[in-house]
């Protein structure tokens, strides 16, 4: 008998306690902090190993943000991962009405696989454990149970939920789910054998649905709704907004899971001592990361003298930190942020001020990503604004023209093709054109390699917003 299993990929989050590295235009799940791959993809690669002798995994279903619906397709492309149904919601209602609408698309063609469900901005270190516990876990669930991996505790912790076992620390019915504790109270759960809660789960499509329908039934009519009225491009599908917003925002711990025991009802939980961490702060990403011998970890361009137990994580400049204890310095292109390593969780209230001023570094990068590329703000000043722009091989940007603003392009490696009005033309390195304003145009890179160029505009108004598009292949207006 083989268990069919469909991932899912909860990666809406927005990851504000990470910034200046995570913001609301690219947030957490997409950063690669270990240099090598992001968060995104090692949880689609953990998934994608179940895979196995009596388990068949299923391409991913993602849950996530329209606006990185791009970042999304692209990071899987990255790790070779083709296929994948990507369900965008048109705002946040929270995981319970996400994994509704997993639910929903998994029981589509007529089958009714084991959902196994997981954040994407989480890190595990072992993940021969991960896949042991998540196997086991969908044995479980394809029995008709409702499962959850409860993580081992490193040590008393406060900012998460705890699951109590029937038989501590062992695999066992779900007594119950308690809230995030105090620290004596955190110390009494770990002596007494309970559970982290990752918020990690696996369930039959159908046993999501049917209770959901006992504990929310509203959740579960709204989203039927925004799913009935669902548009499909591609591999994006779209549920109605009107509708998706009449969902109440749950999680899946309010809305259902924490329901279960109440109500007397079976729930199973797999132990799983994997390396588990949610990268919820500087401080977490401090643990996981290699330390020298005085607790320091670096990433990046970073020199340390007499420092102990810092995290110094350097993305465009070299960094350099002397005598500082306990401490975490971020850098980034256009912002530092420097914070004690027991305060590294209140940087949501920094983002908060900055969201309040209207600062734009509450949201995007110097560094911009697009569904072509990216560009890379380097200088601006009154009147004049400088970018570096990078076009993939056989993309292009849309058909545009801008009402306040003139642009010159110089090639600097690569093969522009240049549409501007009528005329079209051919640019390689070291050569250039100039875009007058209002004139319609459009930047393509038919060549192999990715195309860079420098881009100057001057004009009266430099907003991003000053652009009116004609023609785009990636279902952008305005």
């Amino acid at each position: 008998m083989t268990i069919q299993v469909q991932p899912v990929i909860m990666a809406g989050g927005s990851g504000t306690r990470l910034w200046p590295l995570s913001r609301s235009g690219f947030p957490k799940q997409f950063l690669a902090l270990d240099g090598r791959s992001s968060l995104f993809q090692q949880a689609a690669e953990r998934l994608a190993a179940l895979n196995g002798p009596g388990i068949a995994t299923l391409t991913p279903l993602v849950v996530g943000n329209d606006e990185h619906r791009f970042l999304l397709l692209e990071q899987l492309r990255e790790i070779g991962i083709t296929g994948a149904t990507l369900l965008l919601e048109p705002m946040g209602r929270n995981t319970a009405p996400a994994l509704t609408l997993a639910a929903l698309a998994a029981l589509e063609d007529g089958v009714d696989p084991v959902l196994a469900m997981t954040p994407a901005d989480q890190t595990v270190t072992d993940v021969p454990a991960f896949t042991a516990a998540m196997r086991r876990a969908a044995e479980l669930a394809h029995g008709g149970a409702i499962v959850t991996l409860g993580i081992v505790p490193t040590r008393p912790e406060t900012g998460y939920g705890y699951i109590q076992a029937a038989t501590p620390g062992r695999e066992s019915a779900v007594l119950g789910f308690v809230e995030k504790p105090d620290a004596a109270t955190a110390e009494r759960y770990v002596r007494e054998g309970c559970l982290w809660n990752g918020g990690i789960f696996v369930l039959k499509a159908s046993v999501w649905m049917s209770a959901l329908e006992r504990f929310r039934p509203d959740i579960g009519s709204a989203v039927r709704l925004a799913w009935q009225g669902r548009q499909r491009d591609a591999s994006f599908v779209r549920p109605d907004k009107l509708a998706f917003a009449a969902a109440p925002a749950e999680s899946i711990d309010y809305a259902v899971m924490e329901q279960v025991p109440k109500a007397g009802l079976p729930m199973q939980v797999v132990p799983m001592a994997a390396g588990w961490n949610d990268l919820g702060a500087w401080d977490a990403v401090w643990q996981v990361l290699p330390k020298d011998g005085a607790g320091n970890a670096a990433l990046g361009d970073v020199v340390l003298e007499g420092c102990s137990g810092t995290l110094v994580h350097a993305s465009e400049r070299l960094v350099a930190a002397v005598g500082l204890n306990d401490v975490v310095v971020v850098e980034t292109a256009d912002a530092v942020m420097v914070s004690s390593q027991a305060r590294s969780q209140d940087v949501k209230r920094i983002v908060a001020r900055l969201e309040a001023d209207g600062r734009g570094e509450k949201n995007l990068h110097r560094k911009v990503h697009r569904p072509w590329g990216w560009y890379d703000s380097i200088d601006a000043g009154p009147r004049f604004q400088v970018k570096r722009i990078m076009v993939k091989p056989g993309a292009s940007l849309s058909l545009q023209m801008h009402h306040h603003r003139a642009e010159h392009w110089i090639v600097v490696q690569g093969t522009a093709e240049v549409t501007c009005g009528d005329k079209k033309l051919m640019l390689s390195e070291n050569q250039s054109t100039y875009i007058p304003l209002g004139e319609t145009h459009r930047l393509a890179n038919p060549g192999k390699v990715p195309l860079e160029i420098i881009e100057v505009q001057s004009g009266s108004y430099l907003g991003e917003d000053d652009i009116v598009r004609f023609e785009d292949h990636y279902g952008r207006t305005g």
